[in-house]
C-alpha cells in the first residue's frame, strides 16, 4: 500500500492500492471536491480483506493529482471517466468493479457507457443520474443549508490551515444523517491529511464548474452490467429520490436504503456497505 503518480491522458494522477492484485479489482471513485482520503484507509483495507484488490485515486484538481488554477475549467466529467479507465490501465487491469460516490457515481455511469468492456459491476453511492443539466425529472434540489454554508467559505482565510480544517469538518458534519453520531475526530484527521496532500486546495472548487452533458441523456437504459444503488434517506446533497430515480432508469439495478444516513459513508454503515458490495461483486 503506497501512493503512486501515473501519467494518464497527459496529466498526473495519484493512486493507491490495497490487497492482492490477483484478486478481482474494485476501483473507488470519490465525489466532487474530495480527494481519495475520503475513502477511509480502514474502509479500503476492510473491503480488500473480502478478497478484492481495491484502488482509490485522486481526481483532477484534488489531492496529489494535477491541480489547475482555481476558478478555471479545463475538462469534463467524460474526461474524468477516461482518467478512471487510465488508472485501471496503469495497474494493468482489464476489467474492474466500479464504485462511485456522488460525482464519482456519475463518472461510473459514463465509464459504463463509453468503456463497457472495462466494467464488471457498478455501485452508485449517494449519486444521481448524469445527463442534461436542463432535464427536469422533478427531483428535489440540494438543501439550501449547503449553499449557505459554502457561501460563507468565500470570506474564509484559506491561508490559515486550522481555520480551514475547522470549516471543512463543519461541512462534513452538515452532511451527516441523524441515525449516526458524527465522528468529528475522524473527520478532522481526514481533513488535515487532505490539506497537507493537496497540490492546491482551492482547486477543488473547480469541480463546481463541471456541467451535465446532453449526449448522455436518456442512455442509462443501455447499461447491461449489474448495478447496486446505495442511498441514505437523509441525504441533503442528493436527496433519496435521486437514488430511486437511478433504480428506475437503469436495468438490473437494485437498491440498498440506509435509513437515517446522509451524504456520507459513515463508520457505522461500513459493515452493511462492505458486505453488500462483496456480494454484489461476486455475481460476475
Amino acid at each position: 500500500m503506497s501512493e503512486e503518480i501515473f501519467n494518464i491522458n497527459g496529466i498526473d494522477i495519484c493512486a493507491e492500492s490495497f490487497g492482492d492484485p490477483r484478486n478481482p479489482a474494485v476501483l473507488l471513485i470519490m465525489g466532487a471536491t474530495c480527494s481519495m482520503v475520503y475513502w477511509d484507509e480502514e474502509f479500503c483495507q476492510r473491503l480488500a480483506d473480502t478478497g478484492r484488490y481495491v484502488i482509490r485515486y485522486d481526481n483532477r484538481d484534488v489531492g496529489r493529482s494535477i491541480a489547475y488554477e482555481p476558478g478555471s475549467s479545463h475538462y469534463t466529467v467524460a474526461d474524468m471517466a477516461d482518467d478512471a479507465v487510465g488508472v485501471l490501465e496503469a495497474y494493468h487491469i482489464e476489467q474492474a468493479h466500479i464504485v462511485g460516490l456522488s460525482l464519482g457515481g456519475m463518472i461510473a455511469q459514463i465509464i459504463a457507457l463509453r468503456h463497457p468492456d472495462k466494467i464488471l459491476t457498478m455501485t452508485l453511492i449517494a449519486s444521481t443520474i448524469f445527463g442534461s443539466d436542463d432535464n427536469d425529472r422533478g427531483l428535489p434540489p440540494m438543501d439550501e443549508r449547503i449553499l449557505a454554508f459554502h457561501a460563507n467559505g468565500a470570506a474564509l482565510n484559506w491561508s490559515d490551515e486550522e481555520m480551514v480544517a475547522n470549516y471543512l469538518v463543519a461541512g462534513s458534519g452538515l452532511l451527516s444523517g441523524s441515525n449516526h453520531k458524527f465522528d468529528e475526530m475522524r473527520a478532522y484527521k481526514q481533513v488535515r491529511k487532505e490539506i497537507k496532500r493537496a497540490n492546491n486546495l482551492l482547486s477543488m472548487f473547480n469541480h463546481a464548474l463541471l456541467k451535465g452533458d446532453d449526449s448522455f441523456e436518456g442512455k442509462l437504459k443501455r447499461i447491461k452490467v449489474p448495478v447496486l444503488v446505495i442511498h441514505g434517506t437523509e441525504d441533503i446533497i442528493l436527496p433519496y429520490e435521486h437514488g430511486l430515480a437511478l433504480v428506475n432508469e437503469i436495468p438490473n439495478a437494485t437498491l440498498l436504503t440506509l435509513e437515517g444516513t446522509g451524504h456520507e459513508i459513515h463508520f457505522n454503515d461500513w459493515d452493511t456497505i462492505i458486505n453488500t458490495i462483496m456480494n454484489h461483486t461476486s455475481v460476475v
